[in-house]
C-alpha cells in the first residue's frame, strides 16, 4: 500500500505504552552543564533520552531496522549480537558493535552527545562482508518518543527546515526532533502496534507507508537512511522547549563534523579524571577500570540545572512491564542514595559535587528537620514515607565534608544538622520505614545511622564551643546505643541451630502508636511484596553490619559474630563471581522463580551492595576485603554497570536468566557503584571510610554507659530501671505535673529549653525512688495554657 505524504496515520492512539528494559549497558551525557541531555544504552541500542533534567525521559528506545528489501528485516535489539566498548579512558563515550548472527554485516555506532547542546549523536558505519548484500541493505531509524515521561498523548509530524527533512514529536511544551546526515530519503509517523515503521517493514521488508502525522497517541518515528558509498552516517536527536529552538540546535550540531564533537566531548570528561592521589587502582583487581567508570557514572547522574541532585538510577525497574502510571522509576532523588553517591565521590577526592549535594539537601529540608522519602530533582516530593536514616544521612555527609575542610568557609550546615537532630530525637527510635522502605519498627541499620549522625552533630557542636548542646545530644545517642540489643536482638532465634541469639532484620511496631518495649522474641512481621507473616525473630538481614561500619559496635562483638553465622546460613548465595546476599529471607521484591517480572510479588534476589557491605565488615574484622572487591567487579556487565539485583537461581534458558547475571531490577544502581568505590577506598585506608571516629571511640574503644532513659510523646516509656535519670523531651514548653503516690501528692517540674534544638526537657532522677513505685505525669502546655488531658505512668524497675 503506497500512501501519499499528506495522509494521517491510522490505528490511533496505538497500543498501551510501556517503558523498556532496565538492564542498561551504559549511560552518558556531556560533562559540561550546557548540554542538558542524557542517554541510556541496552541491547546495543539507545533507550531513554532524558531532557531537560535527569529525571525526565523522553523516549522509550531508538534503534535501526535493517532489511535487504526481499528476504529479511532485522531489528537491532532482538536479531543482532551486541558488543559494547569504551574507546576512550575515563569517558562515557561508547562504541556499539551490532553484528548479524551469521556475520554477513555489522553496524558500528559511536554514541555521545554534543558537548554544549542538548543533542544526541550516533555516528554509524555499516560494514557488509557478504557480497550478496552489497548495495542491497536498507537501514531505517525507528524512534519511540515518550515525551516528558509519558508514552501516551504524543503527537508526531514530518518537518522541513531549510530543505532539511526532519521528524518531529511533541507533547505539551516539550519537543523532540530527529535528523540524519546525509538526510532521510523517506519518513513516516505512525501509531505503535498499527501504523508504525516496524509494522510496515516486517510485513514485506519494504517501507510502504509515509504518513505525515499522528496525533495524541503512542507513536513512533521512522526515517529511511540515505547510505553513502562509505557506509557512514550520523543520526542526531535533539530535545527542547519549542520546535524552532530544537530544530535549530539539531542543525547547528549536525553542521559540525562528528569528530570535532568527539574530541571536545572526550576532552571535557578527561578534565575530570581522578586525581593521582586518589587513584586506588592497586586496591582493585581490574586495574581500576570499574573504579574510574563508577566515578564517571555517579557524576553523570547529577542534574545540570538543579545541581547537587543525583538520581538513584537512570532506569525503570522491570520497565518493559511499566506504563504511564509509574512515572518515577528510579530516576528520582532518594536522600539515602544521594548521600551514598556523594560520599563515594568524596572518597575519590571529588568535593564539589558532594558540597552541591549537601546544599541541595539543605534547600529540600522541611522546617521540622525531616526530608521527603524521595523527590523529583526540583524538590517536589514523590512518595510520602518518612525514614529516620534519611534524616540522619545528610548529617553524616555534612560531617564528612567538614572533616575535609569543605564546609567551613563556603557553607555552614550547623542549622541544617541541628534541625535534623531535633527531629530524630523527637521522632525516634522507631522509624516509619527502614532503608528498604517496607516496614516500621526498630531497625539496626536505621539506629546505627541515627546514632552515628547524632554523634556527628555533637562533634560539630563541640567545635563550636557548644558543650551543653553536645552533652544533650550525646545523652540521647548513648541511650539509643544502650538499647540496641534490647530492641533488635532475639534470644530465641530458630533459623540456625546453635545460634538462637542474633540481630533481626527489624523489630516491628505500629508507627502511629509505637510500642516502647516491643519484644523481638515475640513480635510478628508482615513482610511486604507478598512475603507473608512471620515471627520477627526468624527474619534476618545484614542490616546490623551498619553498627560495625559506623563504629557503634566492634567487629568481634559476640552477637555480631553470631549474627554473621545466621545470615550466612540463611541468605548467602555463592554466585559464579563470588559471594552475595539477599536483603532478608522471605523477601518478595525481585524476579519471580519462572523468570517473569516483579509485579507486586516475586522473590528478592541477591544485591551486589550487600557484598560490598560484607567487605567493609571483613575489613573492620582485620581481614582483606579484596575478594569482595573482585566479586563486585565481576558482577558488572559488559558495559561495567552494576545492577541492583542478581539472578541467584539456576539458569533459565527460555527467559535468559543466568546465575550471577542481572535481573530486571535497576541497572546501573548508583548505590551499587558508590558501595564499590567506598570499599576500594576503605581497603586503601585500612579502615572503613564511613566509620565515624568519635562514635567508634565512644562506643567501641572506651564504651560510655548511658545515664539516662528518654521519654517522648512518640516513645512514652512504661518502665525505667531504678538509678537512671528519666529525661522527658518535648517539642514545646510545658509544666510537667507528677506524682509517685497515685496523685495523693503532686509536684511540678518546669521544662528547660535546649535553644539550639528548640526542644524542652525535664530530668527526674530515680535513685531515691523504690523499685515498684510508679511515676504518674501529665503536661500543661504553657503556650496554649492547655492540659494534655492524658496521664502517663512509668514504673520503676
Amino acid at each position: 500500500m503506497n500512501v501519499s505524504e499528506d495522509s494521517v496515520a491510522f490505528g490511533g492512539p496505538g497500543i498501551e505504552p510501556r517503558w523498556t528494559s532496565s538492564a542498561k549497558e551504559g549511560v552518558g551525557t556531556a560533562y559540561h552543564t550546557s548540554c542538558r541531555l542524557w542517554f541510556t544504552l541496552s541491547h546495543g541500542i539507545i533507550n531513554e533520552i532524558y531532557h531537560p533534567n535527569v529525571d525526565q525521559p523522553n523516549s522509550r528506545d531508538f534503534q535501526f531496522l535493517v532489511t535487504d528489501g526481499q528476504s529479511f528485516c532485522h531489528e537491532e535489539k532482538r536479531d543482532l549480537e551486541h558488543h559494547i566498548e569504551y574507546p576512550e579512558r575515563d569517558c562515557l563515550f561508547y562504541r556499539l558493535t551490532n553484528s548479524e548472527r551469521q556475520g554477513r554485516y555489522r553496524l558500528i555506532k559511536h554514541v555521545l552527545t554534543d558537548p554544549h547542546r542538548s543533542v544526541l549523536l550516533v555516528h554509524t558505519r555499516v560494514e557488509v562482508s557478504d557480497d550478496a548484500l552489497r548495495g542491497k541493505l536498507r537501514l531505517y531509524a525507528l524512534l519511540a518518543p515518550h515525551i516528558a515521561r509519558y508514552g501516551a498523548g504524543n503527537s508526531g509530524s514530518l518537518l522541513e527546515v531549510g530543505g532539511h527533512h526532519l521528524l518531529h514529536a511533541e507533547r505539551e511544551n516539550a519537543h523532540l526532533v530527529m535528523a540524519s546526515h546525509p538526510g532521510f530519503s523517506r519518513r513516516s509517523v505512525g501509531y505503535v502496534g498499527a501504523s508504525d515503521g516496524w509494522q510496515d517493514l516486517m510485513g514485506n521488508f519494504k517501507m510502504d507507508w509515509e504518513f505525515h502525522g499522528a496525533e495524541r497517541g503512542n507513536i513512533a518515528l521512522t526515517g529511511e537512511i540515505t547510505l553513502p558509498d562509505n557506509g557512514e552516517f550520523t543520526i542526531a536527536i535533539a530535545c527542547g522547549g519549542s520546535c524552532q529552538s530544537t530544530a535549530a540546535k539539531l542543525l547547528q550540531s549536525v553542521a559540525e563534523p562528528f569528530e570535532s564533537h568527539r574530541q571536545r566531548y572526550v576532552r571535557q570528561w578527561q578534565r575530570a579524571v581522578v586525581n593521582p592521589e586518589f587513584d586506588f587502582s592497586q586496591d582493585t583487581s581490574d586495574g581500576g577500570g570499574i573504579y574510574r567508570l563508577s566515578r564517571c557514572l555517579l557524576l553523570a547522574h547529577e542534574d545540570k540545572v538543579f545541581q547537587g541532585a543525583l538520581v538513584a538510577s537512570m532506569s525503570i525497574p522491570w520497565g518493559e512491564t511499566k506504563g504511564d502510571n509509574d512515572l518515577g522509576g528510579y530516576h528520582l532523588v532518594w536522600t539515602r542514595d544521594l548521600v551514598q553517591s556523594a560520599t563515594a565521590l568524596l572518597a575519590t577526592g571529588q568535593t564539589a559535587t558532594p558540597l552541591r549535594a549537601l546544599i541541595w539537601l539543605a534547600a529540600l529540608q522541611r522546617p521540622d528537620g525531616s526530608f521527603p522519602q524521595n523527590s523529583w530533582i526540583d524538590g517536589t516530593a514523590y512518595w510520602s514515607g518518612l525514614q529516620l536514616d534519611e534524616v540522619a544521612a545528610p548529617i553524616l555527609l555534612a560531617w564528612r565534608l567538614r572533616q575535609h575542610n569543605t564546609t567551613r568557609e563556603h557553607f555552614d550546615p550547623h542549622v541544617m544538622i541541628q534541625r535534623a537532630a531535633a527531629y530524630l530525637i523527637l521522632q525516634g527510635p522507631v522509624t516509619s520505614q527502614e532503608r528498604w522502605e517496607e516496614n516500621a519498627g526498630y531497625s539496626p541499620s536505621t539506629l546505627a545511622t541515627v546514632i552515628a549522625g547524632l554523634v556527628c552533630v555533637a562533634d560539630c557542636a563541640k567545635e563550636r564551643s557548644q558543650a551543653q548542646l553536645a552533652d544533650f545530644i550525646l545523652a540521647y545517642a548513648d541511650w539509643l546505643a544502650a538499647h540496641l540489643e534490647e530492641w533488635t536482638v532475639t534470644t530465641s532465634g530458630e533459623l540456625v541451630k546453635g545460634f538462637p541469639r542474633h540481630y533481626i532484620r527489624i523489630n516491628p511496631t505500629d508507627p502511629s502508636n509505637p510500642d516502647p518495649h516491643a519484644d523481638p522474641n515475640t513480635t510478628l512481621i508482615q513482610v511486604a511484596n507478598g512475603g507473608g507473616l512471620h515471627p520477627a525473630r526468624n527474619v534476618v538481614g545484614g542490616d546490623f553490619l551498619h553498627l560495625v561500619r559506623y563504629g557503634i559496635r566492634g567487629a568481634n562483638d559476640p552477637i555480631v559474630r553470631d549474627s554473621i553465622e545466621v545470615i550466612d546460613g540463611v541468605i548467602k548465595c555463592d554466585l559464579p563471581q563470588g559471594p552475595c546476599w539477599r536483603r532478608y529471607n522471605h523477601d518478595g521484591y525481585g524476579q519471580k522463580d519462572d523468570g517473569s517480572a516483579f509485579d507486586g510479588t516475586g522473590v528478592g534476589r541477591c544485591w551486589p551492595i550487600l557484598t560490598g557491605e560484607r567487605g567493609h565488615y571483613e575489613l573492620a574484622a582485620g581481614r582483606d576485603p579484596k575478594p569482595f572487591i573482585t566479586a563486585m567487579e565481576k558482577f558488572a556487565n559488559e558495559g561495567g554497570m552494576i545492577s541492583e539485583q542478581l539472578w541467584d537461581a539456576d539458569d533459565l534458558k527460555n527467559d535468559g536468566m543466568k546465575r550471577g547475571s542481572a535481573t530486571g531490577a535497576a541497572m546501573p544502581l548508583c548505590w551499587s557503584h558508590a558501595e564499590y568505590i567506598c570499599l576500594v577506598r576503605s581497603r586503601h585506608d585500612g579502615v572503613c571510610f564511613d566509620r565515624v571516629e568519635p562514635a567508634y571511640q565512644r562506643y567501641v574503644v572506651n564504651p560510655v554507659p548511658s545515664r539516662y532513659e528518654i521519654w517522648t510523646l512518640r516513645h512514652p516509656l512504661r518502665r525505667v530501671p531504678r538509678g537512671k535519670i528519666l529525661r522527658i523531651i518535648l517539642a514545646t514548653e510545658a509544666t510537667i505535673v507528677w506524682s509517685t503516690d497515685g496523685w495523693a501528692n503532686t509536684s511540678k517540674a518546669e521544662t528547660s529549653n535546649e535553644n539550639a534544638l528548640n526542644l524542652w526537657f525535664a530530668d527526674f532522677p530515680t535513685a531515691d525512688w523504690p523499685v515498684g513505685s510508679v511515676l504518674s505525669l501529665t503536661c500543661l502546655w504553657k503556650g496554649e495554657q492547655r492540659w494534655q488531658g492524658h496521664n502517663w505512668q512509668v514504673s520503676i524497675v
